[in-house]
């Protein structure tokens, strides 16, 4: 399955990256798996992703929960949860 992964604001800043494009392994079928997947690059990413850090999720500009299925093609955004004003 192939995805593109985008990060917003602080997670973008950490990571430092703002999108990429990846072929996931067939046993990442949902959004935590992703992120998990994501977590095990090294620290900068587990630091950046951990499941304590308040990290929201959307699939191609719809919000998710974290055992929403990926879809092949899709894009998936990960940021940091935003307040309007």
């Amino acid at each position: 399955m192939r995805v593109k992964v985008k990060f917003f604001a602080s997670l973008r800043e950490a990571l430092k990256t703002s999108e990429e494009l990846l072929d996931l392994p067939i046993e990442i079928q949902t959004v935590g798996q992703l992120r998990t997947y994501l977590i095990a690059r090294g620290e900068s990413w587990a630091l950046a992703l951990a499941e304590g850090r308040a990290v929201r999720a959307a699939i191609n500009h719809d919000m998710v929960d974290w055992s929403a299925a990926l879809l092949d093609n899709a894009e998936v955004a990960f940021f940091p949860p935003v307040t309007g004003g």
